[in-house]
Formats: structure tokens, C-alpha cells, sequence
């Protein structure tokens, strides 16, 4: 399976200090059904803890994911700048991940070679 990230969600995370590492974590913690909630079209809200504090208090992360295939971290937010996505986010969110899930192995290659993905570093990487 690969794990990957958008470029902007990687942009993101550096600006809240959230290593790869830690966002490994957060995958596997959702394949194991714990802090997250799908929301269906292969689309998944996971909690991530702060850095200060806990999951209720920390973050949102949606990412796309298909079991042995992919996991791709699409978009982050604290819950103090919103609570949850609203109806046309959550549409926009289900195309894309339709999308991305479409994309075939190639496909996928290309869009790591290209940078609109980027891999998912070392689990020793906290």
C-alpha cells in the first residue's frame, strides 16, 4: 500500500509541525477504525492529536483511502478553525476522492513523479 500526501496538505502539516511519521500513525489508526469516520466514496475524517494537547482538541484530516491500495492525505484543519466540513466541501472532497480512486497504478506514478503527490516519509521520522 502507498501512503501519500498533497502537496499543499504537506505544506500544511510542516506549518503545524505534524511529521510524516505522526501522519503514518494517523493512517494506520484509521485502518484500524480508531479516531476517524467515514464519510463515504472512500473518503475518511480522522482526529490527530496536537502536539500540546489530545485528538478532541487537535486536528481534522480527510484523506482518501482504498484497504491494500492507497491512503492520500488530501486537506487538514484545526477544530478551532471549523468544526466540520459543510455539504458543498463534502461533495467536492467525495469527486475528488472518486477521482483520485479512479487513477490507475500509472496514473498514479505520473502524479508522484510530478509532485501532485508526495510520499509519506519514515515511520522513524516523529
Amino acid at each position: 500500500m502507498v501512503s501519500l500526501k498533497t502537496k499543499w496538505f504537506s505544506k500544511w502539516a510542516k506549518k503545524h509541525h505534524i511529521s510524516d511519521g505522526h501522519l503514518l500513525d494517523v493512517i494506520e489508526d484509521m485502518k484500524q477504525n480508531l479516531s476517524s469516520v467515514s464519510l463515504g466514496s472512500g473518503l475518511f475524517k480522522v482526529r490527530v492529536a496536537s502536539l500540546d494537547g489530545g485528538k478532541s482538541s487537535g486536528y481534522r484530516t480527510i484523506i482518501v483511502y482504498r484497504e491494500n491500495d492507497r491512503a492520500v492525505i488530501v486537506y487538514g484543519f484545526t477544530k478551532k478553525e471549523k468544526d466540520n466540513l459543510d455539504k458543498s466541501e463534502l461533495k467536492s472532497f467525495k469527486k475528488m476522492s472518486k477521482d483520485i480512486l479512479n487513477l490507475t497504478e500509472k496514473e498514479m506514478k505520473i502524479a508522484i513523479k510530478n509532485e501532485v503527490f508526495l510520499e509519506i516519509g519514515d515511520a522513524n521520522e516523529r
